[in-house]
């Protein structure tokens, strides 16, 4: 009865977006994850959520702040986090729309302290959960795709998100390996406008550098000879400047980043048996999160480890969609989500 009355929850907390799928209706909402705070006599006052909020970042008049309460994947703002939250759950599914309390499954980064998990539990509690679990995002990841991981066969999973890159390898319900790194989609931006900064003495915002990493970004030399103009403040003289940049400026900006992901795949495919690499000879590399986007990032791990990769039909929403399939089957709900 509880589970037919109630709007149980899957969330993908990420530090770029956060996405809620709700039991019986799909992914119901998709936001960045920024709020607005203003400072007044009164005290703190939350002024925006989401995509109003993010178009402040780098604009706000003194007293107002834009922050991101989820950084590296782990809650940083107890409190702010708990504020948006229930702003973009009250989008979804109304204040007090059901009588009864929902089950709540969380998305999260398998390099989590138990501290980190604890708090991430409590901000679940905090907002209502019967029942809160979380589940490893690369397992969320391989379940939204439909990879076959109730099956004895290895698969390779890697969720490039924006604050952290899981990498996993999967057979029969479990994860072989996992491990989380703390680069994603934040860091090739930080990495972007560093690498500006020291090409062009231009200082530029997280918003241009993700703005130029949408339109020449790659981790292939495809596209080299694009050009864009950015437009910032002189590092030196302070003024507003403008510079043009190159598909290879972005490229070998992006590079120490795309190194870092290789890395840790390498590790991955490293550390697992023999027979379960004998399988991801077959199964491949499976990309998800707003990092499998990046131009070319398929086509370079093909190159580094002579495996089949393909990207997820929309890897954007492959967490937050087998959160909610575990909502929807009892058996993933019960063995794992934990």
């Amino acid at each position: 009865m509880f589970r037919f009355l109630a709007r149980d929850l899957g969330i993908d907390l990420g530090t770029a977006n956060t996405l809620i799928y709700v039991r019986g209706k799909g992914i119901c909402l998709n936001e960045p994850s920024f709020v607005a705070i203003q400072e007044g006599p009164k005290g703190e006052e939350v002024i925006a959520f989401g995509t109003e909020a993010k178009k402040m970042l780098g604009k706000t008049p003194r007293g107002v702040r834009v922050q991101q309460p989820i950084k590296d994947g782990a809650v940083s703002n107890f409190g702010t986090a708990r504020v948006m939250l229930e702003h973009f759950i009250r989008q979804v599914i109304g204040k007090g729309a059901s009588l009864v309390k929902p089950r709540i499954v969380i998305g999260v980064p398998s390099g989590l302290t138990e501290l980190e998990k604890r708090a991430v539990r409590e901000l679940g509690n905090g907002l209502g959960g019967r029942e809160v679990r979380m589940i490893d995002e690369a397992m969320a990841a391989a379940i939204g795709c439909g990879l076959p991981i109730s099956l004895a066969t290895g698969s390779l999973i890697v969720d490039i998100g924006g604050g952290t890159t899981d990498v996993a390898v999967i057979s029969y319900r479990d994860v072989i390996y996992g491990k989380s790194i703390r680069v994603g989609g934040d860091a090739m931006d930080e990495a972007i406008i560093q690498g500006i900064r020291k090409l062009h003495k231009l200082l530029i915002g997280p918003t241009t550098a993700e703005l130029v990493k949408i339109t020449l970004g790659s981790a292939v030399p495809k596209g080299d000879e694009q050009q864009v103009e950015v437009r910032g403040r002189a590092a030196s003289e302070g003024y507003p400047a403008s510079a043009i940049l190159t598909g290879q400026d972005v490229r070998l900006s992006l590079e120490p980043v795309v190194l870092e992901i290789i890395k840790a795949i390498r590790v991955a495919l490293e550390s697992v048996p023999p027979e379960i690499s004998a399988d991801l000879l077959e199964s491949g590399i499976h990309l998800t999160g707003g990092g499998a986007l990046l131009r070319g990032i398929d086509a370079r791990l093909r190159e580094e480890f002579r495996l089949n990769v393909s990207v997820a039909e929309d890897p954007l929403t492959a967490v937050v969609l087998g959160a909610g399939k575990c909502l929807d089957d009892e058996t993933l709900f019960r063995d794992i989500c934990f």
